[in-house]
């Protein structure tokens, strides 16, 4: 046993410090990034904002409005194979037990998504993975880990791109089952570090609650920004509507255990819980307030695009008690 003695941060420890700007309009923020990446060597442009895999953000017509901005998403991996219609910004989504010959789709995209990215079965499925006739040519994502270690693991194997949180999630609950998690910001900062250096990228997963998460997102290294809960409770979420709500379940839920499992197993917990939160109507009027938030962000920051962004960001340190306060 040992204690790490540093503070790690998370979204609510810090604010961004305002900087001189030489941009007349927030409009002149540019939002998009052109990215080349590791192993494929695939060039994509555009928001790199991601609708989460889950049931509810994952979807068919979730894909359809984010591809105008254009902005990706990452279908859930139980949508049918029926349905696709694969195109630069959606993004197929496997587990651990997928059968790699029977990917015959013309995704550019392909997530291997797992609650613990630290097990060797997983590592060496990834390298599988860029091995492999049917993904080797692909943009490979992978994860889901917290530390810079795992992350430079994972790149070494072959994604282009991993995927960092442990337990963040509006609906996980790994933290209170397990113990087991990691400051959202920090993992950021010290992954992102991570991956630059090896010449990949990440996706921060989770814990963005408010606009202003995913600017420190950025701010903090993040290539990506994966959203789950700012994205559900929208018509584009496909569930039902009772009451103006809509349910939003994590993942490794009893909820979704039960829907795409059939139970429970006895060995495992359930990791997830399932709210109801207040239907939100179209996601494209939320997606241009998040859009809009961010444009300001690097504007005070001082940025002229997004890509600047965490050159441009300094930190701040807040009284998390009289943060609580005032607000």
């Amino acid at each position: 046993m040992r204690i790490q003695d540093d503070i790690k941060l998370d979204f609510d420890d810090v604010l961004i410090k305002p900087k001189r700007s030489t941009l007349v309009s927030r409009k002149k923020a540019n939002l998009e990034r052109t990215f080349k990446f590791k192993h494929s060597h695939h060039r994509w442009t555009g928001i790199p904002i991601i609708a989460s895999n889950m049931d509810h953000t994952g979807t068919i017509a979730m894909a359809h409005v984010l591809m105008e901005f254009p902005m990706l998403t990452a279908l859930c991996k139980f949508v049918e194979s029926t349905e696709w219609g694969w195109n630069n910004n959606i993004i197929r989504t496997i587990g651990l037990d997928q059968n790699l010959d029977e990917l015959t789709d013309d995704s550019m995209w392909i997530c291997l998504d797992v609650a613990n990215g630290y097990t060797e079965r997983f590592n060496d499925y990834v390298a599988l993975m860029r091995r492999h006739a049917a993904t080797k040519d692909r943009i490979i994502i992978a994860g889901n880990v917290c530390t810079p270690e795992a992350t430079e693991q994972i790149l070494l194997a072959g994604a282009d791109i991993v995927k960092i949180g442990i337990g963040p999630g509006s609906v996980c609950t790994t933290r209170k089952m397990t113990g087991v998690g990691y400051p959202q910001l920090s993992a950021t900062m010290e992954c992102g570090d991570a991956a630059h250096g090896l010449g990949g990228h990440i996706i921060t997963d989770g814990g963005c609650t408010v606009v202003g998460d995913i600017a420190k997102s950025f701010g903090g290294g993040a290539d990506f920004v994966m959203l789950g809960g700012m994205l559900a409770g929208h018509k584009e979420c496909e569930g039902e509507i009772e009451d103006d709500k809509m349910i939003f379940y994590g993942m490794s839920s009893t909820e979704a255990q039960i829907k795409h499992h059939g139970g429970k197993k006895s060995h495992r917990a359930s990791e997830g819980k399932a709210v109801m939160i207040d239907y939100r109507g179209n996601v494209a009027d939320t997606v241009q307030e998040i859009l809009g938030g961010l444009r300001s962000s690097c504007t005070y920051a001082g940025a002229k695009s997004i890509k600047d962004l965490p050159k441009c960001t300094t930190f701040v340190k807040v009284n998390r008690q009289l943060n609580t306060v005032f607000n």
